[in-house]
């Protein structure tokens, strides 16, 4: 046996094996702040699952960590690299192999943009409606690693409801096909499942069946303007107390209308304390239902009802909130500047009816702190994100930005919420995750790790620590 680069090379093709230092540097880290990140010791760009399979047979032979990647856009540290470790890029399998209309099934690599299938099905009359902030990056692999949500799930729900089988590689090289092709199926385990949300610590996944469904009817769209982000949770309340289904319930405060409006102007009410952005997909029934929603936004206090004129001046208010994130990362640029500025993006998801609780208490944390904390997210389903900005070169501001995260994700907790939503674990809240699921939750999980990964060579230290 050889060095496991050399046996690496001796498995792959030549170019697949990567080992240059300024590319083993841009392969360290995904987009999470406040994590660690090792340096690897090989990069692996395999085309096919033969390929991934003969790099993981590599190192589980010579004990090397494994840690996969695809296009490195998540908040959780979950891509993050280890000291030594062989980091399986997986944007090399970026084909959608099949379209099945009749079935309303694709069938796709891990490195396919989610944009991209989302374009493909819509040629069919179809649609695949997770859609991550990141959509127009981010992969469908890592979409389902993570378990990724997005503005539609209100509605239709995350990425994991979409998944109907996979092909995955194990940690001892060996390929497992589980799930189906059928509408239903209800056969053995749900490995299927087991792998959704898993974030590469029980396999690597190198192929996925998704569902689709018939494209939506027209939408309608409204702006909700409030004079404080907890009258506008309490207006989500009352949408979903009141039984609506919008298909999109977005929350913007005045940080991030304010960041957005810098980074890209184009009107919006900058002193409005928030903003809630609602759409309905139901054609003909769409502005009726629009109407039923726009009166309990003005009972709840609305000091401005919007509804967009056509679809353009829809596209543009949905555009509008996707820039949420580069938004805030040139915010927290211009705050500290010379590259200082940084983010902590969390995820928390609250019963609906304890928005105002969660809002109200996030409010009272950052002024008890002086850390800036601007909120935005999927107020429909209880999924907000509390960003955080965070003085990178400053150890005291580091440390305060991860007080501030640790007392939003203990207020979370308490209101009976759950530390991720759509994020993932990763490493940023693995610790997190052991509080919420308490001594027997941990120990399941363990168990399924060390059945699945017993030399605990994948991914480790993501999701659930080692004992």
């Amino acid at each position: 046996m050889g060095s496991p680069v050399d046996d690496l090379r001796a498995a792959l093709p030549a170019d697949r094996v990567l080992t240059d230092p300024d590319l083993l540097a841009t392969h360290r880290r995904d987009e999470a702040d406040l994590c660690d990140a090792g340096t690897p010791l090989a990069v692996v760009r395999p085309r096919d699952t033969a390929e991934v399979a003969a790099a993981v047979r590599v190192a589980a032979a010579h004990g090397v960590p494994v840690v996969p990647q695809g296009a490195r856009t998540g908040l959780a540290g979950a891509a993050n690299a280890v000291d030594g470790a062989l980091v399986v890029s997986l944007t090399g399998l970026n084909r959608i192999l099949e379209i099945d209309p009749a079935e309303r099934i694709a069938v796709v690599q891990p490195g396919v943009v989610n944009a991209e299938l989302r374009r493909a099905a819509a040629k069919e009359g179809l649609a695949y409606p997770p859609d991550p902030g990141s959509w127009e990056s981010s992969t469908i692999g890592g979409n389902v690693s993570t378990d990724a949500g997005g503005m539609c799930c209100v509605k239709y729900g995350v990425t994991g409801e979409y998944v109907l089988g996979m092909e995955v590689v194990l940690a001892d090289g060996e390929i497992l096909r589980c799930g189906r092709r059928t509408v239903k199926g209800v056969a053995g385990y749900d490995l299927t499942r087991l792998f959704v949300g898993a974030e590469g610590t029980l396999g690597i996944i190198t192929e996925i069946t998704v569902r689709l469904r018939p494209a939506p009817q027209e939408t309608r769209t409204l702006v909700a303007v409030y004079p404080t982000v907890a009258a506008a949770g309490q207006a989500v309340s009352a949408v979903t107390a009141a039984g609506h289904v919008p298909s999109m319930l977005e929350l913007l405060d005045r940080t991030h209308l304010r960041a957005i409006e810098a980074y890209r102007p184009m009107g919006l009410d900058t002193e409005a304390a928030a903003m809630l952005l609602i759409a309905t997909d139901t054609g003909d029934g769409a502005g009726a239902e629009l109407d039923r929603i726009a009166e309990c936004c003005r009972a709840a206090g609305a000091s401005e009802l919007y509804v967009a004129g056509d679809a353009v001046e829809a596209e543009a208010l949905t555009a509008a909130r996707r820039l949420a994130h580069p938004a805030m990362e040139q915010l927290a640029a211009r705050t500290f500047p010379d590259g200082r500025g940084g983010l902590v993006v969390d995820d928390v998801a609250v019963p609906r009816s304890r928005i105002v609780d969660l809002v109200v208490g996030v409010e009272e944390i950052s002024a008890r702190h002086g850390v800036l904390v601007g909120m935005v997210g999927h107020a429909g389903d209880g999924n907000l994100h509390p960003v955080i900005v965070v003085d990178m070169a400053d150890p005291a501001g580091r440390d305060r930005g991860r007080l501030v995260f640790d007392e939003i994700m203990r207020l979370g907790l308490a209101l009976g919420g759950t530390c991720t939503g759509e994020h993932g674990v990763g490493l940023l809240k693995r610790d997190w995750l052991a509080r919420e699921l308490g001594p027997v939750g941990l120990r399941v999980h363990r168990a399924l790790k060390a059945a699945l990964d017993p030399a605990g060579i994948l991914n480790p230290g993501k999701v659930i620590a080692p004992d």
